[in-house]
């Protein structure tokens, strides 16, 4: 089978190719590198084993040509390219809706020319700010005014999601709605704002680990591998067709725990510090304070679910971060 992974080269997408790969699939890779890495994907390139099986292309979706030839080429597609992390969104906020918004108009509209199945990557951004646990598929979403930026990216991702189900609906196209809970694991960068490579780098270089506003906001983390599987399986059920569906992990965190068990597991020397959020972000910065995925739909539809745990999910994260430096 041909995989077509927009945004392949990003963490995620490059995860997901190197699976789809091992599974025995053509995979081809268009991002523009705005913020993925052409590092994360050239260890598949020059492997042997993959050797005519993997295409990359340094484009961007909104190449309308290159993406409907990539598009007619390919039986599946999984849409992963995007504007992502909250630094970035707020430094680029417009440009961020540009490509949340119309590239994936684009993608649908191409997979329904030619009748693709596709995954549509959205987020745990969607629900807004909660703090009930767990949030499932069919949960409201609560965002604050449009003049929070923070809003934005939330908003422009759920807009993603009523096209999805609207190319279904009215299209029968086969699409898979994918709210990903704060995905982590090797190769993940710290530069827009992902809290577990920021605070593992600070740590391994003995700097005070800035934990935002007093840390009492919670998370759950889902190893990368747990989120890939997902995705593979979802691609594979006919059930999720037309369906919303979580992928999140089950461990719940504090943000200050968390600083604190990294401090721990990489015996740092450095402080914790907690840093007012207006230090940091915008003044039209909002936070959430809790965010919890129920993943009983996922299960019911795959017989999988991420079962991760945190501390192994620092390990893996640090030995990566150690050897790098290595």
């Amino acid at each position: 089978m041909k995989i077509l992974l927009t945004g392949g080269a990003g963490f995620i997408g490059s995860h997901l190719a190197e699976r789809y790969l091992e599974l025995g699939h053509k995979v081809y890779v268009i991002d523009d590198l705005s913020t993925g890495c052409i590092d994360n994907v050239k260890p598949l390139m020059e492997d042997p084993r993959y050797e005519g099986k993997l295409f990359f292309h340094h484009d961007s979706i909104f190449n309308g040509e290159k993406l409907l030839d990539l598009v007619g080429i390919c039986d599946r597609v999984v849409h992963l390219a995007a504007a992502v992390g909250v630094q970035y969104i707020l430094d680029n906020p417009l440009s961020s809706l540009k490509t949340n918004i119309q590239g994936t108009e684009i993608v649908l509209g191409l997979c329904h020319r030619f009748q693709k199945k596709v995954l549509i990557a959205s987020t745990s951004e969607v629900y807004g700010n909660q703090s009930h646990a767990p949030l499932v598929e069919t949960d409201g979403c609560a965002y604050g005014p449009s003049t929070k930026a923070r809003w934005s990216y939330a908003a422009s991702k759920l807009m993603d999601e009523f096209m999805a189900l609207g190319y279904h609906r009215s299209m029968d196209l086969p699409v898979v709605i994918a709210r990903f809970f704060n995905t982590v694991g090797p190769r993940q960068t710290g530069r827009y704002g992902m809290v577990i490579p920021r605070l593992v780098g600070q740590a391994m270089r003995n700097e005070p680990l800035t934990v935002y506003g007093d840390g009492r906001q919670t998370r759950t983390f889902t190893h990368v591998k747990d989120a890939v599987e997902s995705v593979v399986r979802l691609m594979d059920a006919g059930g999720a067709e037309g369906e919303v569906i979580n992928i999140g992990g089950a461990e719940e965190v504090s943000i200050l725990d968390l600083a604190r068990r990294i401090k721990e597991k990489t015996g740092s020397h450095s402080e914790i510090r907690l840093i007012p959020y207006d230090v940091v972000f915008p003044k039209d910065f909002e936070d959430m304070q809790r965010r919890v995925p129920g993943t009983d739909k996922l299960f019911g539809l795959t017989g999988f679910r991420p079962l991760t745990k945190l501390d192994a999910i620092l390990d893996d994260v640090i030995a990566h971060s150690r050897a790098a430096q290595a």
